[in-house]
């Protein structure tokens, strides 16, 4: 995204600036006074986090894309902490969430699908030059990608790539408007859990089984919390990289085998290492939780787990450059006009249903953010609900192809 070399490429520095920023953060969220106080009422600690290392980007201090500790991020710490913070989880009380999370899913996803078509079918009767182009060059053919990456995310996306085979040209601008509208969305949403409560009464909604997962949360940690040691700590540390651990080996056979032996399978996303990462990293956390490890919740685990996934927010936060906006603009319009679609739908289903905001949140984000962002944002909401965002976008992964492969369709029915 940048046209000349980032300011600091060094990543071993780009950390500690983005740790120096997160510092910042909840150092200033913890003031007395009156000015921080009214602040963090109206700007959430984990948007400040997520929105400061974006700023590094677009100005050009570092260069997002270059950098690796995105990958680090999402491929060692993101499932250190799911394993953390499904560790002390109760699957009774995650099973009497209900079903409205699933709806506002699926909502989510028809937001997606038809949002795609209707974004090209508006903008075709304004400005049809936009969404116009022929052979590899159809705006549609690129936009199919965006798709595949909204509903279920990295996996689908190339599916959708080799599909419908859009130029690279075209491809590497719908990346950009694919992060960029995705991210501006994130921020919309975990500014939304700073006022969740004034939201859940537009809904007309009842949180109540949400609240109840919380208490009994931190009711079962405070009954076995106590100052952690040293050895403590380390096994924190070893429960969490040890499933990231076992993550890693069994991903790095199975993806292979499925990719080999049973190359369909790479439509629902069973050929990807991350995807197997994600899940067994998670399963670990849960069969832990039927076991005695549960009990260094009481140590912390669940706050490590979390301080992993602010690092991680804040590596996603540097992936996004704004200035970006202004290389192809009226592209990114269309990207906007496609979210807007997508956003109504889940508010007008929410609003009939009664649903919290977090099953929204969590409904949107399994489906544009996938297992990078849904955890984190559902985790914002409070830590033992990530396991809600993780099984949520597994269900976007399987669905993902399928569901990109018919808005490209339907995109291509439309455009001029």
């Amino acid at each position: 995204m940048h046209t000349k070399e980032a300011f600091i490429t060094n990543d071993a520095i780009i950390l500690g600036i983005l740790m120096g920023l997160l510092a910042l953060v909840f150092i200033t969220s913890e003031r007395e006074g009156a000015f921080w106080k009214k602040f963090y009422t109206y700007v959430p600690t984990v948007l400040l986090c997520y929105f400061l290392p974006s700023l590094l980007n677009s100005f050009g201090l570092v260069d997002g894309e270059k950098s690796r500790l995105y990958f680090v991020a999402s491929r060692f710490l993101l499932p250190a902490s799911l394993a953390l913070l499904t560790l002390s989880v109760d699957l009774r009380e995650i099973k009497k969430l209900g079903f409205k999370a699933v709806i506002m899913f699926f909502a989510g996803t028809a937001g997606i699908i038809l949002g795609g078509p209707l974004a090209i079918l508006i903008t075709s009767f304004i400005a049809p030059d936009v969404v116009g182009g022929v052979g590899p060059e159809a705006i549609w053919r690129g936009m199919s990608t965006i798709a595949g990456s909204w509903i279920g995310g990295g996996a689908n996306q190339a599916a959708m790539y080799e599909v419908f085979k859009p130029s690279a040209h075209l491809y590497s601008t719908v990346i950009a408007v694919d992060v960029i509208i995705a991210n501006i969305w994130m921020g919309f949403l975990l500014f939304g859990i700073g006022r969740s409560k004034s939201i859940d009464k537009f809904f007309k909604a009842d949180s109540s089984s949400i609240e109840e997962v919380k208490h009994r949360v931190e009711a079962y940690r405070l009954s076995i919390a106590k100052i952690p040691t040293l050895s403590d700590l380390i096994k924190i540390l070893t429960v969490g990289f040890g499933a990231v651990a076992i993550g890693h080996a069994i991903a790095g056979v199975i993806a292979p085998y499925f990719k080999e032996n049973f190359p369909v399978l790479e439509r629902i996303s069973l050929t990807s290492e991350f995807f197997w990462i994600v899940v067994i990293a998670t399963l670990v956390g849960l069969i832990l939780s039927f076991t005695k490890t549960r009990t260094l919740e009481g140590v912390g685990a669940s706050r490590v787990g979390s301080a992993f996934v602010y690092v991680l927010i804040a590596t996603i936060g540097m992936k996004m450059n704004i200035m970006a906006i202004f290389d192809n603009p009226a592209l990114f319009l269309v990207g906007a006009l496609w979210m807007v679609v997508h956003v109504i739908i889940l508010i007008i289903v929410a609003k009939l249903i009664k649903a919290p905001f977090f099953f929204l949140a969590v409904g949107s984000q399994a489906n544009v953010g996938g297992a990078a962002s849904a955890p984190v944002v559902a985790s914002a909401f409070h830590p033992s609900l990530a396991p809600v965002g993780v099984l949520l976008a597994v269900l976007g992964y399987t669905i993902g192809t399928l569901g990109a492969y018919i808005t490209g369709l339907m995109m291509q029915a439309v455009a001029p």
